[in-house]
């Protein structure tokens, strides 16, 4: 017991440094403090997994970590031909022949009913990972007009997940949606979600619907877990992954050796998917196998309400055109 509380004392303290809990430095002391396993295997084994982004960066590494735990794995990509290759390559560096492609990108709603109606043909999806990202420098619209950003990371994936409910629900799958660290700086805003400002930003954009994940996250997973679909979501720290190279190349400068590898980030991930259900409570955020809060500062925890999350829910139906979907259904 006095261990334990040594080890909480040091993970709190971590947690309130933000670089020693999101770097590199984070999972190296967690680790031998909490005695981490590797992930059970055999809990994953032969599941079906959808992965979407997953030809670089985080997706790539957690597909590739997926199929070599066994698990039939499909790679939910907007290139047809990248994603060839890169199941290829998976194949190749695991052993694993079950490695799939569905063409789908996260930012055209028509493209994702395509890719759900194509994956709707499988009995059940045992694990669905919410990865595919956008941070663009410039303000884009989306074939539907929506901000790109929010398009790709929100009201994509909330369409994925509405349409694949069945599929879900026989899986009893687990949901997880990858969000970042940077959501803490901003706060649940969905006038910024319904009309983006003129002055428009793309990092503070990213952090925007971040944490706009997070927050759907817990509004969405109880409803969800009636089901026996669990969803929770978590950030996977400060990652050396091509976006980051690209979109943030000061920071990546700063931090340099102190970013985390892919493998580190997507460690938890894996263990969401893979741990027993009673584990993961529905609804939860997750740093480094252990539940964290959804805010540091008071004025983002002040935006988060009730009606925020019920606003946002709102918000990414109507977005996503669901009510138009049952009426036109047969």
């Amino acid at each position: 017991m006095k261990f334990d509380a040594v080890a909480d004392a040091v993970d709190r303290a971590l947690e309130f440094t933000v670089v020693g809990s999101f770097s590199r430095v984070g999972p190296a002391l967690r680790r031998h403090l909490f005695h981490w396993r590797p992930p059970a295997g055999e809990s994953v084994s032969e599941r079906v997994a959808v992965v979407t982004g997953a030809t670089s960066g985080l997706g790539l590494e957690c597909a590739t970590e997926l199929a070599r735990l066994g698990a039939q794995v499909i790679l939910l990509v907007r290139n047809a031909e990248l994603g060839s290759k890169t199941a290829a390559r998976i194949t190749t560096s695991t052993g694993n022949p079950n490695v799939s492609v569905v063409v789908g990108d996260m930012g055209d709603l028509a493209s994702v009913r395509l890719a759900a109606k194509e994956l709707a043909r499988l009995p059940e999806v045992n694990i669905l990972i919410h990865n595919a990202g956008s941070l663009s420098k410039d303000y884009e619209l989306s074939a539907q007009g929506l901000e790109r950003t929010a398009a790709v990371q929100l009201v994509g994936p909330y369409l994925l997940t509405e349409l694949l409910h069945d599929q879900l629900r026989a899986g009893h799958a687990r949901v997880v949606w990858v969000a970042s660290g940077g959501m803490y700086a901003e706060p649940l805003d969905l006038d910024w979600l319904e009309d983006p400002a003129p002055d428009y930003d793309g990092v503070h954009a990213y952090a925007k619907v971040k944490r706009a994940q997070a927050s759907l996250n817990a509004w969405w997973a109880p409803r969800l877990a009636a089901l026996g679909i669990t969803m929770t979501a978590m950030h996977p720290g400060w990652v050396d992954t091509p976006g980051v190279r690209q979109s943030l190349p000061t920071f990546r400068r700063l931090m340099g050796p102190l970013l985390r590898t892919p493998a580190l980030g997507v460690d938890t991930i894996i263990w969401l998917v893979s741990s027993p259900a009673e584990l993961t409570p529905p609804g939860t955020f997750w740093l480094d196998r252990r539940v964290r809060a959804l805010h540091r500062v008071a004025r983002t925890r002040r935006s988060d309400t009730d009606g925020q999350r019920e606003r946002l829910a709102y918000y990414c139906q109507e977005r996503s055109a669901l009510d138009l979907l049952t009426e036109q259904a047969p």
